[in-house]
């Protein structure tokens, strides 16, 4: 690492990544070129702009990007054509973000001339793995800095300490003890640690950020319509919307409704449990509409087959195998599967709840006819049932016959 000239860093302009920002210039003799993603974590991002700016980095050199019409149209909506769960309940809000975040730093490293990208995962967790593997997938020279895999600043005392003596401003709401972690973007909140760590104990209401609490949502249900095109949302109430409008706006309906809390224990791509509470309000909603579109447009064998694939690629996205190929064979697949996944999703929101009461589409293969307890006028011959069935019996009865049954 000693030839390390410039290095590109993951930078919130809290106190973690200033104090990185710093280390890096002490401890690597380098220029840093600061990063920060607008992902739709409802925070004031110009103020990580003025704190580098304090730190010594010129201008040039400090990227503040939008991108949340990219995270949901490139990546978000993606793993929701997969109807993706890690682990059968978490919808990986926080696993998504990273791919994007590292194909970023991989481009301004690579606009800069930079040696190395360097980021604030701890050495304990999933985000690590993440934001590298796809670092190195994007980029195989590329140079990794870790610092907390480095430093020996094992404390959050120690880190004020540190930051005080490098004329770091630390704010008064940094210096005591923070009750829990939180990562947030346009998909989800996750918060972790403190007050979380005893599975036992219930999540404190003070937690949430996100949504009420399904029992201060209004006592009156809401319907809303969500329009589909090959599997992506693309209308609500009839109104065409981005994707990143469409999801923050689902974001407004499942706050107001407490839609989308989650209290999960975990099994942590490096090998232990953890426990989480995340917020996904507007995923939740959403991810319900997308399975009650495909119940009416995927054939069977295809709605089958997506739901044997969806537990693999939930977990390439979550251990951080976005940009690896066999999760791109999968999207492919998936991709196939959406393309006459068109019409239209109303849902019932009420107390945490959004259920999906209807659903039409151009491209149903639902068909009424078939299915109806009234005279079907020819569509369907009862007796072909009856052959239908004696075939599929027929390896049963060879078996019970072999066994003296």
């Amino acid at each position: 690492m000693s030839d390390i000239k410039r290095v590109v860093l993951a930078y919130s302009g809290g106190l973690d990544t200033s104090v990185i920002l710093k280390w890096l210039q002490v401890t690597y003799q380098c220029e840093v070129v600061t990063f920060t993603a607008d992902l739709g974590q409802g925070e004031e991002l110009e103020p990580a702009r003025a704190k580098a700016q304090m730190m010594g980095v010129p201008e040039e050199h400090i990227y503040i990007d939008d991108l949340r019409e990219e995270f949901v149209r490139d990546f978000v909506f993606p793993m929701f054509r997969a109807n993706a769960r890690y682990e059968g309940d978490y919808l990986l809000g926080t696993s998504i973000a990273r791919p994007l975040i590292s194909k970023r730093l991989i481009e301004i490293a690579r606009e800069t001339g930079a040696d190395a990208i360097a980021h604030g995962a701890t050495g304990k967790g999933n985000d690590q793995v993440r934001f590298e593997l796809s670092a190195y997938a994007l980029d195989p020279g590329i140079k990794v800095i870790a610092p907390w895999r480095e430093w020996d600043l094992t404390s959050r005392t120690a880190l004020i300490e540190w930051a005080e003596k490098h004329q770091i401003p630390v704010p008064k709401d940094k210096r005591g003890e923070s009750p829990f972690s939180t990562d947030a973007n346009l998909l989800h909140t996750s918060s972790e640690g403190k007050v979380l760590e005893d599975p036992w104990e219930e999540t404190p209401e003070y937690v949430y950020s996100r949504t009420v609490a399904p029992e201060n949502a209004p006592d009156t249900p809401e319907y809303i319509e969500i329009g589909f095109e090959k599997g992506d949302g693309v209308s609500l109430n009839g109104e065409a919307m981005s994707p990143a409008t469409l999801l923050t706006a689902l974001n407004e309906l499942g706050r107001k409704h407490g839609i989308g809390r989650l209290d999960l224990v975990e099994n942590r791509f490096v090998g232990m449990k953890s426990r989480g509470m995340y917020e996904t309000p507007g995923g939740t909603i959403y991810a319900a509409a997308h399975r009650g579109i495909e119940q009416i447009t995927l054939d069977r064998g295809a709605a089958h087959l997506k739901d044997e694939l969806m537990p693999k690629y939930a977990e390439l996205i979550y251990n951080g195998f976005w940009f690896a190929p066999e999760r791109e064979m999968l999207q492919a697949a998936i991709d196939h599967s959406q393309a006459r996944v068109n019409g239209t999703v109303r849902l019932k929101l009420y107390k945490g709840l959004a259920s999906v009461v209807g659903r039409k589409s151009p491209d149903s293969l639902y068909s009424e006819r078939h299915v109806t307890f009234e005279d079907d006028a020819g569509a369907y011959d009862q007796h072909d049932a009856q052959g239908f069935i004696k075939l599929n019996a027929l390896r049963l009865k060879l078996l019970a016959q072999r066994d003296g049954k």
